[in-house]
């Protein structure tokens, strides 16, 4: 508690103080496709909101994949971005938490395998031998780690167990290979999935819920490690008192969150357990 005291205390210093800093090139903040139908509307408008609080230009970096994200973020070609709790674990030394989204009252989420509607006999991953099953990310916690060990949690061997397997690159993709009866089932982001049948309920009628995993940290906000403290401490109070105006509830209405809150590392132990797990078979 002293240590998230602590960081707030020097992002209010740094707020106040922002008129007398000097002007900055643009912040680079990197993300992955979302779930949002109006990707570049809502991402303007975050960035206006973003600059408004930083006193310096915010420019979003969108890329396909995780892997491309992280690469930008620890080459320090990016400020900050959002990955998820795989690729923090595995460069957390590398990376520095700034925030982490709240959803329905904790900062947690779960993994959800998907199935079509019409198909009532699937409860668990370990009856899907010989289908062929959708993965969103190859670095993607509820995607791709937690489905890959729950089938090692059975004495699977992930590599074989499936007819074919393949990568959609976005959550929302799963869903609509699932539909289209591309696959026969995936594992989506349970919270991408329950925004989307909130959101565009069309897009989710022709799947079910077949499995949920324990709850898991939420992907999480980051920031390279030589992003200069002043710099990181604005960014987080942006983040953090996004509840505070209209504008900033209005995004995280957006996004389907309650706010942002300041993480503990240790929230996200639960995938350091599911990659130790996955790491006893080669990928």
């Amino acid at each position: 508690m002293l240590a998230a005291g602590a960081g707030l205390a020097i992002a209010r210093f740094a707020r106040a103080e922002r008129s007398l800093v000097a002007p900055q090139r643009k912040l680079l903040f990197g993300t992955t496709p979302v779930f949002l139908d109006d990707q570049f509307r809502f991402l303007a408008k975050w960035s206006a909101r973003l600059e408004d609080q930083l006193g310096q230009g915010v420019h979003f970096i969108q890329r396909g994949s995780y892997q491309e994200i992280t690469e930008l973020l620890l080459a320090d070609q990016l400020d900050a971005a959002w990955v998820c709790g795989y690729p923090y674990v595995r460069h957390a030394d590398r990376m520095k938490l700034l925030a982490v989204p709240q959803y329905k009252g904790n900062p947690l989420y779960r993994s959800y395998l998907i199935v079509p509607a019409s198909d009532p006999s699937i409860a668990n991953i370990t009856q899907l031998s010989g289908r062929i099953f959708a993965y969103s990310d190859p670095q993607s916690n509820s995607g791709y780690l937690v489905p890959r060990t729950e089938l090692i949690r059975h004495g699977i061997d992930p590599r074989s167990f499936f007819g074919k397997a393949f990568f959609t690159f976005a959550h929302r993709k799963v869903v609509e290979a699932v539909t289209s009866g591309l696959a026969s089932a995936g594992e989506i982001d349970g919270y991408v999935f329950d925004t989307l049948a909130k959101q565009s309920p069309e897009v989710v009628e022709g799947v079910r819920v077949a499995w949920q995993s324990p709850q898991y940290g939420f992907p999480p906000i980051v920031a390279r490690r030589s992003l200069p403290l002043e710099v990181y401490a604005r960014l987080q109070m942006a983040l953090l008192t996004m509840t505070e105006d209209t504008g900033g509830r209005a995004l995280l209405e957006q996004l389907n969150l309650d706010r942002f809150v300041i993480g503990q590392d240790s929230l996200f132990d639960g995938i350091r357990g599911l990659v130790k797990l996955s790491d006893t078979i080669p990928t």
